[in-house]
């Protein structure tokens, strides 16, 4: 028997499809925010600098408590906490389609925010603890649900709050209860895990690929990890939430399909992110977080500049490619320190939603001072930040920590 076999428990694919699909439920309701961006700048003529605010809110309400619900979960694991992240969000979309001033907005994307920050920990580790011997696989699945409910926010602008206006975001309340109902399921097993596990005489054995690193090195790849985060996590939210107005300024795109191609943009991301996991399973997690930064950089670098008939070529590669290490760059954490998978979740994926927050007022204020085209120019140049990855530790045979 192999040391895989011997430590490693056998996956259970239903809850990692099942937490997948709520991860998708969770970032399409996130989606929102941004999605609605077009329809208030033009409708209430609120500047690019508070949009960023709002992005800013919502992220940063999330990336701040993250780690702390993930430093709780390690402590005292709380399964039911799932289905409440979603009824906060709930709460949080009917005050957003509802909301007649822009302090009430604020407020309501603090609510969704919170409720980001409970589900997105637990959540991670309802994946690590389905995953047996398929981390990676678990981790993608988990992420690339999460990356395909964002990649659904253009087409919830174009063909919803485009026909519908703001309150049309009232629909996304039904699909915060669908959740609700899912993630009571996946919380009576999580419940039964914890239980078996309390119960158990087996002593608990942690694996890791790293091997044994000192504090020092786990200290640096943490910080060039955070690094590598902030590069794609501060692009990806240039180009999310406000590439579709380089298309309607530059190409005299309408709102409508310049919204379609942010579309095909971030679902070549959750694909992506989908494969990154298999990948990462079979070279290696540093493998392709390098891979992931350096095969984008010359096409993110030319798209400010390239003609309308090649924009769909150069979106569909960037995004592959980028969003290719998001769930790698989780199980990498988890892998320096075994022993905190809710801390090391909230603290990776808490850390990409704090970017994308200060990335969203950077780049806002940034196309209010400079203009549309500048910005994306500036934005272009953010994944050769990626290349510290090169600095990373080699992820190597499985070693095993026990506690």
């Amino acid at each position: 028997m192999t040391k895989e076999n011997q430590y490693f428990t056998k996956p259970t694919y239903a809850i990692m499809v099942a937490i997948g699909i709520a991860h998708l439920f969770n970032d399409a309701i996130q989606a929102v925010v941004p999605a609605m961006f077009p329809i208030l700048e033009k409708s209430h003529g609120i500047s690019y600098t508070k949009l960023g605010f709002i992005a800013f809110t919502l992220n940063m309400v999330s990336a701040l408590l993250q780690p702390v619900v993930g430093y709780m979960s390690d402590k005292k694991p709380r399964p039911f906490a799932l289905p409440l992240a979603m009824i906060l969000s709930a709460f949080g979309m009917a005050g957003l389609a509802f909301a007649s001033s822009y302090e009430l907005i604020i407020a309501s994307v603090a609510l969704l925010g919170l409720g980001s920050a409970v589900f997105h920990p637990e959540g991670s580790k309802v994946s690590f603890l389905s995953a047996g011997s398929k981390r990676g696989l678990a981790q993608s699945i988990y992420q690339v649900g999460g990356n395909t409910g964002q990649a659904l926010a253009p087409l919830i602008s174009a063909f919803v709050l485009v026909r519908l206006g703001q309150k049309g975001a009232a629909i996304f309340v039904l699909v915060a209860f669908a959740a609700v109902l899912l993630l009571t399921r996946v919380s009576f097993w999580y419940r039964e895990q914890l239980e078996k596990e309390r119960t158990s005489k087996r002593k608990k054995v942690l694996i890791s690929t790293l091997g044994h690193l000192t504090k020092k090195k786990i200290g640096i790849a943490l910080g060039l990890l955070m690094i590598i985060i902030f590069a794609r996590s501060f692009y990806v939210t240039s180009m999310s939430s406000f590439y579709v107005f380089h298309l309607i300024q530059n190409y005299d795109y309408t709102i409508e399909k310049g919204q379609l191609y942010i579309f095909l943009f971030l679902a070549f991301g959750a694909i992506g992110t989908f494969f990154g996991g298999p990948i990462a399973d079979r070279i290696g997690t540093k493998n392709v977080i390098i891979l992931s930064l350096l095969v984008p950089l010359p096409f993110a670098l030319g798209l400010p500049f390239i003609s309308a008939s090649w924009i769909g070529v150069f979106l569909a590669i960037i995004g592959f490619f980028i969003m290719l290490s998001f769930s790698v760059t989780v199980v990498y954490a988890q892998e320096l320190i075994p022993s905190k998978i809710g801390t090391m979740a909230g603290l990776t994926v808490g850390l990409a939603f704090g970017m994308g927050a200060v990335g969203a007022v950077f780049i806002g204020n940034l196309m209010d001072r400079i203009g549309v085209m500048d910005t994306m120019i500036v934005a272009s140049y953010l994944p050769l930040l990626g290349l510290v990855g090169l600095f990373l530790p080699k992820d190597g045979q499985l070693e095993e920590t026990r506690l």
